[in-house]
């Protein structure tokens, strides 16, 4: 987790999704090696009588490692790296930089192989010679396997007083950023857990242990430009962050087998992130030079309606907002219910009760109503609004009236339609209908969905009807006479970096439309706070600056 390892990150960049397609079948080794196991346990007789325990084989094996298997490794490492083999093999394991776990189970079959021949050595001499147990295989393989991952974590472990205190451990252990230096500079550092070999050959990068130092050191983390405020949604999709998994979070959000048998742990989890934790740092990326982060309010989505918890999340929001401001950060960006209108209006009450801020709150809004907009095909003459009255309703009604854009506005309320009737141009008001049934859209076949609405309310829509929505969460596609939008997004500009991990039900490099509208609010440099009501007049400015960045709509 970022809190956790920030200060000591070899590689500040994040890992991308080609990487995680790249190391999706890294575990293939293990297989690999069963199958070797269950080979020499039926071809080799010693192995089938070994102890429990004999505490003699320890000392047979680091000699045999220390020895013969670290030998063979450092040089036919080597030979990995002439261009035939490196262009046939190796480069798979290299096409990594930024390091991960994974990374070292990353290889060809042939690579695979020939480590699994090294680890035998030690194993296979020692129970040889009578000295093998089975609690030191189990103890070697997972000592082995877990240096190996240590080495391709990309955050520095190893602390600095352990060379202190014993200058000649050195030559034997092997940290995490003197193996990066191996895949940044690969005509260094070969070995495989000792440097030894790699002083004794002259191939030890020089700037082994300096980086090592500067790195312990600790280094101070760069201030984000623009922060996404997001929050959980619930407790299934709690578990899709890259700190749970990688490869899930990798892809858009759905609710996978694997997930069920976790579903309890998340309850406790959930009760203690509610009696303690605070807004955390989710994912990061890199766009134009610019750090973008994505913040996590550690609050579920059911919480945000409940009364008495209400100011408590406020609170986890101006913390958040104060933190952004005090940091440096240009722009904070509200994500769904965190920007609710009954909950802060919006993000007015934050703006109205700290009017110095420096840090620019955006709900991004915006943006959502200009992608809802030009979706809708051209013809239209006339939609069916739901949720009429909300936000971005009121702005997409308005806004489609002034195109002479008949709008059938669904509410209970004839006091809220005749507010936003009178907003718009007198000779515009005429194209807004107020309706107080779901009847009245049995006839539009164009509807927008800004209220969650049930197969009962979604049969009075004729067929060939097409649902657009900002309604979270989206509404369930009953309807197989009918076609459904999604949310609305936008795909990021094709030069973003460090990114690998979908926002939600997102698809990759695809984000919600108010994520977007904080982007391009950072990318313009906009002095102004986007609070409270949607400005129906900036829609079409925000809209064609977004373009302009180079960001898309979804297709």
């Amino acid at each position: 987790m970022h809190f956790l390892t920030k200060n000591h990150k070899i590689r500040k960049h994040g890992v991308e999704y080609e990487q995680i397609d790249r190391e999706w079948d890294w575990d293939n080794f293990l297989i690999l090696q069963a199958y070797m196991a269950i080979a020499a346990h039926h071809f080799l007789p010693f192995l089938r009588a070994m102890p429990f325990w004999n505490p003699q084989g320890l000392i047979y094996l680091i000699v045999l490692h220390m020895g013969p298997a670290e030998a063979l490794y450092y040089w036919a490492h080597r030979a990995f790296h002439h261009d035939f083999l490196f262009s046939r093999y190796h480069s798979l394991h290299h096409a990594s930089v930024t390091l991960q776990p994974s990374t070292a189970g990353t290889a060809t079959f042939l690579e695979h192989l020939f480590l699994t021949c090294v680890m035998a050595i030690p194993l296979l001499g020692a129970s040889w010679l009578g000295k093998g147990s089975i609690l030191l295989v189990y103890l070697y393989i997972l000592c082995f396997d877990f240096l190996r991952c240590m080495n391709h974590c990309n955050v520095e472990v190893v602390p600095m007083f352990i060379f202190r205190c014993m200058p000649p451990l050195k030559f034997l252990i092997c940290t995490p950023s003197y193996h990066s230096l191996h895949h940044t500079e690969t005509d260094t550092n070969f070995c495989l857990f000792m440097p030894a070999y790699d002083y004794l050959a002259n191939t030890i990068n020089k700037n082994s242990w300096l980086v090592h130092h500067s790195i312990r050191e600790g280094q101070t983390d760069r201030v984000p430009d623009f922060v996404f405020l997001a929050h959980v949604v619930d407790l299934l999709s709690s578990l899709h962050v890259p700190f749970v998994f990688r490869s899930f979070s990798s892809t858009p959000f759905s609710t996978r087998w694997f997930l069920l048998p976790l579903w309890p742990f998340t309850i406790p989890v959930m009760f203690a992130m509610w009696a303690w934790a605070k807004p955390f740092v989710h994912t990061f990326y890199v766009l134009r030079g610019r750090l973008h982060y994505t913040w996590v309010i550690p609050r579920f989505g059911f919480q945000y309606f409940l009364p008495f918890a209400q100011e408590g999340i406020n609170n986890l929001i101006e913390d958040a907002i104060l933190s952004a401001d005090k940091l440096g950060v240009k722009v904070i960006s509200l994500a769904a219910l965190n920007k609710n209108e009954a909950l802060n209006g919006g993000g007015t009450l934050f703006v109205q009760k700290h009017p110095n801020l420096r840090v620019r709150v955006v709900h991004g809004n915006t943006l959502t109503a200009a992608v809802i907009i030009n979706e809708i095909r051209t013809d239209v003459k006339e939609v069916f609004l739901t949720g009429a009255t909300s936000k971005l309703g009121r702005a997409i009604a308005l806004y489609l009236c002034r195109k002479q854009v008949r709008v059938l506005m669904l509410t209970s309320s004839t006091e809220r339609f005749q507010a936003i009737q009178k907003e718009a141009p007198v000779e515009c008001q005429k194209f807004l209908v107020h309706v107080t049934k779901y009847q009245a859209g049995q006839n539009c076949k164009t509807w927008i969905v800004g209220k969650w609405i049930s197969f009962r309310e979604q049969n009075w829509a004729p067929s060939g009807t097409h649902f657009y929505q900002f309604v979270v969460p989206p509404i369930f596609q009953l309807r197989r006479d009918c076609t459904y939008g999604k949310l609305a997004a936008m795909e990021l500009p094709g030069d973003v970096e460090g990114l690998g991990s979908c926002e939600y039900t997102m698809s990759r490099r695809i984000v919600h439309a108010c994520h977007a509208g904080g982007v391009v609010h950072s990318l313009e440099g906009w002095e102004h706070h986007e609070v409270g009501a949607i400005d129906v007049d900036r829609i079409d400015i925000v809209w064609k600056e977004a373009i302009k960045h180079g960001l898309k709509p979804v297709q």
